[in-house]
């Protein structure tokens, strides 16, 4: 079997291009169904805060699912995961279809969050130890499949004229036939990878003390991103005050140039350092969000949203790389922990922004994510190395 010490060129550069292919297939089908969220607040007849209560279902399955999807990574290895919860992520992806009520929206997101938990760990892990023991940098390009796979499922939705059913069924078919195929290809890296036993659990004290320093950077970051990914759409149907207008293109604006961040990630990450990229991106995060809280013409929420997306990008992966370089033996431990901070930020950010939106406004409501983004930009350096601090 194949393992870094041992892999040549031609093997590290399969494992690279398969690795960013499951960035890229994982939220394909996640995009389509953000950019349908407006048409379904709409179609059931939602309050804001009635869809924030629904959208709740992925935080509340995520943040325990990401730390068994760690210890189960731990054991099998990433591969096993792509095999399995691919096919699970695709069908779960098509239960908002049957909702008709709060409960069950909720339900249905409870479970699509539950096996996209195992797939976020998955990727990651497989990533940071090719990173580490490849000698590479790849981490803002994978990341930046990611964001692309997003926007692309969002345009799909945005711009094809084809009904929800249909087109989260191509999507989820795509992404269910792509991920097991790469999953059954991709290259073995590491010999703990698969070996059926997970390392001793950690008490609190025993963590290492920048896994949480930068899990609040990242916390606060995702959080401003979970936010525009769930509300971006509903943001400018309301500006435009037209809830079937083509306001999906804000998610569309949003990750695209989030996902051009990440493609320039790697590059500036090599010319700026880690610390000054986070802080480059962040102060960007900050401008967008202006620009939407601002009493300004409808036009210049899209510069907004493509300024957010930009300021947003980096976020994880560099804070992804920076902890999967803390430790070797609880690489996956680390990386769950990481992401359940992270997408506990992603996911909960949302729902409460609805709240907030329901008793002032989404102008108000994007105006709290300010303070956090100004505690991320203090909080960039401990993504220093722990050999540079």
């Amino acid at each position: 079997m194949d393992t870094v010490a041992h892999m040549d060129k031609t093997t590290i550069t399969r494992a690279t291009l398969l690795i960013m292919a499951v960035f890229l297939l994982q939220p394909l089908a996640i995009g389509g169904w953000l950019a349908l969220i407006p048409a379904f607040k709409a179609e059931l007849g939602l309050t804001k805060g009635q869809l924030a209560i629904a959208l709740m279902g992925m935080p509340v399955a995520l943040i325990p699912s990401l730390q068994i999807a760690g210890r189960v990574i731990s054991s099998f290895g990433p591969r096993r995961v792509f095999r399995v919860f691919f096919v699970l992520q695709s069908f779960a992806v098509l239960l908002p279809l049957a909702a008709w009520s709060v409960p069950t929206l909720f339900v249905a997101l409870f479970v699509l969050g539950a096996t996209a938990a195992f797939l976020e760990v998955a990727m990651n892990v497989y990533a940071g130890r090719l990173e580490k023991r490849a000698g590479l940098m790849i981490m803002n390009r994978c990341h930046g499949f990611w964001a692309l796979g997003i926007m692309a499922g969002s345009a799909i939705v945005a711009l094809f004229p084809l009904s929800p059913t249909e087109v989260l069924a191509l999507l989820a078919v795509v992404s269910l036939l792509a991920g097991v195929a790469v999953g059954l290809t991709i290259p073995r890296i590491g010999d703990q990878d698969e070996t059926g036993q997970a390392p001793p659990r950690r008490k609190l004290p025993d963590m290492p003390k920048p896994l949480f320093f930068i899990g609040g950077f990242m916390f606060l970051v995702t959080l401003t991103e979970g936010v525009m990914a769930d509300w971006s759409a509903v943001y400018l149907a309301e500006r435009l005050d037209d809830p079937y207008s083509n306001a999906g293109i804000a998610v569309t604006v949003f990750s695209a140039f989030m996902a051009g961040g990440r493609f320039l990630g790697d590059w500036l990450k090599r010319r700026m350092g880690g610390v000054s990229l986070a802080r480059l991106t962040t102060g960007s995060a900050l401008a967008g969000l202006i620009l939407l809280v601002l009493p300004l013409p409808v036009w210049m929420a899209l510069p907004g949203f493509a300024a957010v997306g930009f300021g947003i990008s980096s976020a994880y992966p560099l804070g992804v790389s920076a902890i999967a370089a803390l430790d070797d033996r609880y690489e996956s431990a680390n990386i769950a922990i990481m992401a359940t901070v992270a997408l506990g930020g992603f996911l909960i950010g949302p729902p409460l922004i609805g709240f907030v939106s329901e008793a002032f406004s989404l102008r108000v409501a994007f105006a709290t994510l300010v303070p956090g983004l100004l505690i991320a930009l203090w909080l960039t350096g401990w993504l220093r190395p722990e050999s540079e601090r």
